[in-house]
């Protein structure tokens, strides 16, 4: 039997313990995995790597099949980027995979009918990272949301409902208030929801949705969420669940695949043998389906459940008069070894026989759009009040484009505006040509005038319609 090439990381905090309690499991149950150790994290910062990463370490990974990671401790304080972030985003592993199920009445949960997997867009979003400070006291981050990028990961997650019996794909988005952005990935998810008309599909906004998760979790099959609320909503739904210890996590792209426990490396209770490895473990479970390795994904996961039934817990799942014996990390994977080839008696056994691998999703044609470029929007540094401010730039002389509006936290402050409205020191003006296409000339010609008048320009944002339609946010808020 040829061994499968995977690289493995121990992490930080309890992740060398729940690693080692995972690949005893892993050997026991004749999983056929050459691993290759490499190191990350918190060591590796300290070295002077910013991304917590080595340089050689990214062959590795990149020529094995999948990588298997412990949790890993970033260290406190500025310059340290997430090495989750990085890994994700630079190997263009775009969908983050989050099942997350109740274990009643073995393991103490509100929800005793809950079975959800959360599918979350990876790359996007604010978690690209992109930030700024602006001024002395206003910082900005950018939301990114890509038409490709959320036809990649609504794809994937009803191809996910598809292959898994699944029969709901829920798309939860706040495009009720950011309706470019949210708006979009909404859009996108609408067309492809077309695409497959034997899977129901819905649409929440995500903050009522986020309640009925909360109350009622039993609602739900398949959810679908760019990159902010995914991260959020899946630990509560692990977390109602059970435990967030007890979620696994895969990390899907094209050309690779990363797996992992949810939680973090809780240094606190490192070196103390008490740690839970069931998410390391059932994240270990979804890398040997998506290594074709079925059979003894199955055998696993059900020899897993199995150990839960017989009340072979670890302290944080533990409860009097539910469970029966409390073990560390050690002798819980030992419990679970011994368990392998039986089947749960109460909780439902899993089966892989008919489990696929998802292949690559495919993108939809671009469209041919006229883009024009209209106007721009000026973002001044000033501590003036609002109106001296809005005097000051009303009195700058004539260019092609004229001053139509100024705003200050996206609330609009002249014309027609409030008196009452809390300002800070970042305003917005728009610039305009009577909805005329401009130049870069005249744009570069605006800010000239405006820095010999003395404005503060923190930055700039050009204004296009594409076919016609406004790619800007409204003046009138």
């Amino acid at each position: 039997m040829s061994l499968i090439p995977i690289a493995v990381a121990f992490g930080d905090g309890i992740g060398p313990e729940i690693m080692q309690a995972t690949l005893h499991i892993l050997k026991e149950a004749g999983a056929p995995l050459d691993i290759h150790v490499v190191e990350i994290g918190e060591k590796v910062y300290l070295k002077g790597h910013p991304t917590g990463i080595e340089p050689s370490t990214w062959n590795t990974i990149r020529t094995t099949k999948a990588f298997l990671k412990a949790p890993i401790t970033t260290p406190q304080g500025g310059g340290f980027k997430s090495l989750n972030v990085t890994i994700r985003s630079s190997l263009g592993l775009y969908a983050n995979v989050r099942p997350c199920v109740s274990y009643a009445p073995f393991v103490q949960t509100k929800h005793p009918i809950m079975d959800v997997v959360i599918v979350r867009e990876n790359e996007e979003d604010v978690y690209a990272g992109i930030e700024y400070r602006q001024s002395p006291n206003v910082c900005q981050t950018l939301k990114i949301i890509s038409r490709e990028g959320s036809e990649k990961i609504v794809r994937y997650a009803f191809e996910y409902a598809r292959h898994n019996n699944r029969k709901k794909v829920t798309c939860f988005t706040k495009d009720n208030i950011m309706k470019m952005s949210d708006g979009l990935f909404h859009q996108v998810y609408e067309e492809i929801a077309k695409e497959y008309p034997d899977i129901q599909n819905e649409h929440w906004i995500v903050d009522i949705g986020a309640a009925k998760l909360a109350d009622t979790p039993e609602i739900f099959d398949v959810i679908v969420m760019p990159n902010l609320y995914g991260d959020i909503l899946s630990d509560v739904a692990a977390q109602i669940s059970g435990s967030v210890g007890l979620a696994g996590s895969a990390n899907i792209g094209d050309f690779g695949a990363m797996f992992e426990a949810i939680h973090g490396s809780a240094p606190r209770r490192a070196g103390q043998n008490v740690a839970n490895p069931s998410g390391l473990l059932l994240g270990s479970i979804l890398m040997l389906l998506h290594l074709g390795e079925n059979a003894v994904a199955e055998r696993i996961h059900n020899g897993w459940l199995r150990t839960l039934e017989e009340g072979i817990h670890t302290y944080d799942i533990f409860k009097e008069g539910k469970s029966k014996v409390k073990v560390g990390t050690q002798e819980f994977a030992q419990a679970v070894v011994k368990n392998l080839g039986q089947k749960p008696h109460q909780l439902p056994a899993v089966s892989y026989k008919s489990a696929s691998k998802l292949t690559s999703m495919h993108l939809s044609p671009k469209k041919s759009v006229k883009r024009a470029l209209v106007g721009v929007d000026v973002f001044v540094y000033s501590e003036d009040k609002a109106v001296p401010f809005q005097k000051k730039m009303s009195g700058i002389g004539a260019t092609p484009m004229h001053l139509t509006m100024i705003s200050n936290r996206g609330v609009r402050i002249w014309p027609e505006g409030q008196p009452e409205t809390f300002c800070i020191e970042q305003f917005r003006c728009r610039f305009l040509k009577n909805q005329e296409p401009i130049s870069q000339a005249e744009i570069v010609s605006l800010l000239q005038k405006l820095s010999q008048a003395g404005c503060d320009i923190i930055k700039t944002e050009n204004l296009y319609t594409f076919d016609g339609e406004a790619g800007y946010s409204s003046a009138k808020g």
